[in-house]
């Protein structure tokens, strides 16, 4: 069997973007910089953002400090009130070069930045012809607070091809639906993408009146909301590892198989995305196929390795009820108990994640017990009971996916 073809719309930005790149800095070379002292301090903050960049789960914008200062001068037009004379070949160039310097030790740990840089290149790029041609001819010149309102409009127009950009690239590199994934980076932009935007349209004008003074100063806010969502971050990232943790009770007190809601869990998140759920309610599918079978904590004799899919509909319905109730008390996501308690429920008054939940815990169990080509002979048993026992359409997401990604192979070997 030949591999999966390379992704075309991936290799295409990524061309795209190093061949803009590669001109700009053929361009700009030969006569060496204008303006010096500025490019160099802007240089110094983009590599700065760069260098602080952050590959955290819950944000979309890594490096903010760097975003801001790249828009920024991608839309300065004066210093002190002098116009400036850098053009859009050394906007350009000053990023590429202070992106690639501030990208070395994450390259060095081995961290993927082609996507960041293929953007940040992008984005700027766009920022810059939409505005630097514009002003050098003297459009903008005396337009007051409109001049501000357009700085805004600009920054908005490049987060929506920044969004369209990110969303394309996980696409191509995922195959997940490309709609979610793009009001997935809407819905990010509308966070930290808007404290970029603002603080980008800041600077801009602020070293237009103060100078380059205005950089250091306006540059610090960034950095504390740039903490405050490395904290934030960590926090759900050790409350994740909490409700890891309490859904092995279950394996530990031989209730259930090693690593079975981990699956369920993975499975079940890659099945969501296949349906075009959002990134919340991603989560809350995920924490309740962790804890799917808690409940059984509180039977008296353990369920014969922890199948509960060939049980009778009224002992299902107990375990889920008496699940949901433990899920309560652990003061995760009120969602989250509900979809568990919902598990047993007939198939059309169930919740979409209790749906999926329900399918791929019972293709794993039955995955697992069928021997040689499991996963087949499971995924046929789901589809003969869409008649009114698992989802015809989480069922085919099912397939979708796990021949999207192989996860047949390894088990019917």
């Amino acid at each position: 069997m030949s591999g999966p073809r390379p992704p075309v719309l991936l290799a295409l930005v990524h061309a795209c973007a190093a061949l803009l790149a590669t001109g700009c800095l053929l361009g700009v070379l030969p006569g060496g910089l204008d303006e010096r002292g500025t490019a160099l301090a802007f240089g110094a903050l983009i590599t700065l953002g760069e260098l602080t960049r952050w590959t955290g789960a819950e944000g979309r914008e890594a490096a903010p400090l760097g975003a801001a200062a790249a828009l920024s001068y991608a839309l300065l037009g004066e210093i002190g009130s002098e116009p400036t004379r850098h053009g859009v070949a050394q906007v350009i160039g000053v990023v590429v070069v202070a992106s690639l310097l501030g990208s070395v030790p994450h390259i060095a740990r081995g961290r993927p930045v082609l996507d960041h840089l293929a953007r940040r290149v992008l984005t700027v790029g766009f920022a810059a012809v939409c505005f630097q041609p514009l002003f050098d001819q003297g459009a903008f010149h005396g337009w007051g607070t409109t001049y501000a309102l357009l700085l805004l409009g600009i920054l908005t127009l490049t987060s929506l091809c920044d969004a369209l950009l990110a969303a394309a690239l996980a696409h191509s590199r995922t195959r997940w639906p490309f709609g979610p994934l793009l009001r997935d980076e809407l819905r990010a932009t509308l966070g930290i993408g808007s404290a970029v935007c603002a603080t980008g349209a800041v600077m801009a004008l602020a070293v237009a009146v103060a100078g380059l003074w205005a950089l250091p100063v306006f540059s610090l806010p960034l950095l504390l909301t740039q903490m405050s969502f490395r904290r934030y971050a960590a926090v759900r990232t050790t409350y994740r590892q909490t409700i890891a943790s309490l859904a092995r009770a279950t394996e530990i007190a031989g209730y259930t198989p090693a690593g079975h809601a981990r699956r369920v869990a993975a499975l079940s998140r890659e099945v969501g995305r296949d349906l075009g759920l959002s990134e919340a309610e991603l989560t809350v599918l995920e924490y309740a196929a962790l804890m799917h079978d808690i409940g059984q904590l509180s039977l008296v004799d353990p369920v014969p390795a922890g199948a509960t899919a060939a049980l009778p509909v009224a002992q299902q319905r107990r375990i889920a009820l008496l699940g949901g109730a433990v899920v309560r008390q652990t003061g995760v996501n009120p969602q989250v108990a509900m979809v568990v308690e919902r598990l047993a429920d007939p198939c059309p008054e169930q919740p979409l994640a209790a749906r999926i939940v329900r399918a791929v815990n019972a293709y794993e169990e039955k995955a697992r017990d069928a021997g040689p080509g499991g996963p087949l002979k499971a995924l046929e048993e789901l589809r003969l009971g869409t008649a009114g026992e698992y989802s015809p359409e989480v069922v085919e997401s099912l397939a979708r996916v796990l021949s999207r990604d192989c996860l047949m192979m390894p088990l019917a070997g």
